[in-house]
């Protein structure tokens, strides 16, 4: 996406409460209020993550249980492949 002009900062929070613990100085260094649109990407429920993308972010998650295949096919078919999780932010955009 770098190529195609648009500017990207990911951010890893393996543990929200860890995250929600933090001063507000802390939390505004790594998420910025600025930023105009903010992503979460969770393979798994997205319950939590609102309160740090705003209503205006996307929270790309898994909300439901249960698929068999391998994990590329899996990722691809639920929407967390790098092409899906592109087109969406750019849509966003």
């Amino acid at each position: 996406m770098a190529a195609e002009g648009i500017h990207l900062r990911v951010v890893s929070a393996p543990c929200l409460e860890w995250f929600a613990e933090q001063s507000d100085a802390y939390k505004e260094s790594v998420l910025p209020a600025a930023i105009a649109l903010k992503v979460s990407i969770e393979v798994g429920i997205a319950q939590g993550w609102r309160d740090l993308i705003g209503d205006a972010g996307i929270a790309i998650s898994l909300e439901h249980y249960g698929a068999s295949a391998d994990a590329k096919r899996l990722f691809n078919e639920f929407g967390f492949s790098v092409d899906k999780i592109s087109a969406r932010i750019k849509a966003a955009l």
